[in-house]
């Protein structure tokens, strides 16, 4: 018998489900393999809100929660349709998404290996400087001057740059007023705020598609939009026509009707990227989208549940009652020792949740049958087992068999006498 393998007293068996193969045992390695794969679902999740793709998340989710229970039920033709299914599907989210993988992998990228995202966290512009933009663009309106003006939050903005000229100049007045001159060069593109700095000016920025947002806006609030849609940052828009301001965030374009509601979209823009510290830090981790990091933590549990934990070798041991076939009309068996025998099954743990010692079946065949008392081997093609399992061992391999002949009708010695002995033993 191979080392490491035990019998389990016959009765002491579950014969529907062993309660130990769905109870798993997670090692510090394990948790770590959990921990990890959480993060990586519960950012995509990040990344599928900001990209409004959440839905299509939740159909493959549900999808993908069918295929598993099809495969563990041997679903054999709802498996095979949906194997084939979510190669369609990966193709096609590949094809539909293509500019916000892109973009993903980009920042992975971008994060891994640009020095200067050492800070942990954004800047907050002080309660002054907030006061100074909000008073310049104020102004800007009055005079219906166009203006443009990009706060950074967390993602990366030079993909979505072009052209731009390096000021890093401290936020002031007239430093904005100078920039949104009409009569300057660059008075037309962007103005980009990281931290509490001026980075860059004269930028230009993809411009949104979405032309019922946009209504009867122009270009620089096309181009507000559009930067909305693809990052996290924060765009203000001030109308040379109207003489409105406006403010894009997550894709979606507002009207500020006054200086108080443009001084609450900053303050909210900022406790977002930025938020204070009310509690310690693990309160205010715990806090943060709570649900989808539960919801990120239960689905890595599931799918190393289902693919590492069921996926690993076992063996099993089952008390397997001897029964006899093709006896001639004229003998009978009259006993068989001993009346059960051990064996020893190795696969998948997966395979072994909806079998017990009912699903192996022990059958002398192929056997010279006649009367008196034989010693009869074990043969692998005695064994009737479910699909996916293989037999390690059987233990005793010999059974010591009497054959008597039949003198008048009698009862022969079947299943249900086999399985009354060796309950009483």
């Amino acid at each position: 018998m191979p080392r490491g393998i035990s019998i389990i007293p016959f009765d002491k068996i579950n014969f529907h489900l062993d309660r130990s193969l769905f109870v798993p045992k997670i090692g510090f390695s394990d948790f770590l393999d959990i921990l990890f794969m959480t993060l990586i679902i519960y950012s995509l999740f990040v990344w599928l809100k900001r990209t409004r793709a959440v839905f299509v998340l939740m159909g493959i989710l549900i999808l993908g929660a069918i295929y598993l229970l099809a495969r563990q039920f041997n679903l054999y033709l709802t498996t095979a349709v949906f194997q084939g299914f979510f190669a369609i599907i990966l193709v096609a989210v590949v094809i539909i998404f293509q500019e916000e993988l892109r973009h993903f992998l980009e920042e992975v990228a971008v994060w891994i290996l640009n020095r200067r995202l050492v800070r942990s966290k954004p800047a907050r512009l002080s309660r002054p400087e907030v006061e100074i933009l909000v008073r310049t663009l104020v102004d800007l309106a009055r005079e219906k001057i166009g203006a443009l003006i990009v706060i950074r939050g967390k993602s990366m903005l030079v993909r979505y740059l072009e052209g731009g000229v390096e000021l890093d100049g401290k936020l002031s007045e007239p430093l904005f007023k100078s920039l949104f001159d009409p009569n300057s060069i660059g008075h037309d593109g962007a103005v980009v705020i990281e931290g509490d700095r001026i980075a860059r000016f004269s930028c230009y920025l993809p411009l949104s598609k979405d032309i019922s947002k946009l209504q009867n806006h122009g270009t620089r609030h096309a181009a507000a939009l559009g930067l909305s849609e693809l990052t996290d940052a924060l765009c203000l828009a001030v109308s040379e026509e109207k003489g409105t301001i406006s403010a894009a965030s997550g894709g979606n374009l507002r009207k500020m009707e006054s200086p108080e509601k443009l001084n609450a979209i900053l303050e909210q823009f900022y406790q977002e990227i930025s938020p204070r510290q009310t509690g310690s830090l693990w309160q205010d981790f715990f806090k943060k989208n709570s649900a989808w990091k539960i919801l990120a933590f239960a689905l890595a549990a599931v799918l190393w549940f289902i693919f590492v934990w069921s996926s690993k070798q076992i063996y099993q041991s089952y008390r397997v009652p001897v029964q006899t076939t093709d006896v001639p009309p004229h003998l009978q068996v009259a006993s068989i020792e001993p009346r059960a025998v051990s064996v020893t099954l190795r696969g998948q743990r997966r395979h072994f949740y909806f079998e017990g010692p009912d699903s192996v079946k022990l059958f002398l065949r192929n056997w010279n049958m006649k009367k008196g008392a034989a010693s009869v081997a074990i043969a692998p093609s005695d064994l009737d087992l479910p699909k996916n399992l293989s037999v390690i061992n059987v233990y005793p391999k010999n059974l010591r068999v009497q054959v008597e002949k039949k003198n008048k009708p009698a009862q022969e010695f079947g299943l249900r006498e086999i399985k009354q002995e060796t309950a009483r033993g």
